[in-house]
């Protein structure tokens, strides 16, 4: 049932890890392919891109996080 409401809603938790980034050698998180640098949630484990420059969770699909993987590929 929770992978269900999972599927359809996504995470609702507020719980976090600090931001981490990815070094060399690690594996390779979707999320960490964006910006670098992610988030975990505490509770369900998912993974969730994050900029440093606007200390906040970004979405995968934004404009925002596309020209902020543009700056960190330059």
């Amino acid at each position: 049932m929770a992978n269900l409401m999972e599927m359809l809603f996504g995470c609702w938790h507020s719980n976090y890890s600090f931001p981490l980034t990815r070094r060399r050698g690690q594996r390779k998180s979707p999320a960490a392919a964006v910006t670098g640098t992610y988030v975990v949630c505490l509770e369900c484990g998912k993974e969730f891109p994050y900029d440093w420059h606007e200390m906040k969770i970004v979405s995968a699909q934004s404009e925002h996080a596309e020209a902020i993987a543009a700056k960190v590929a330059a």
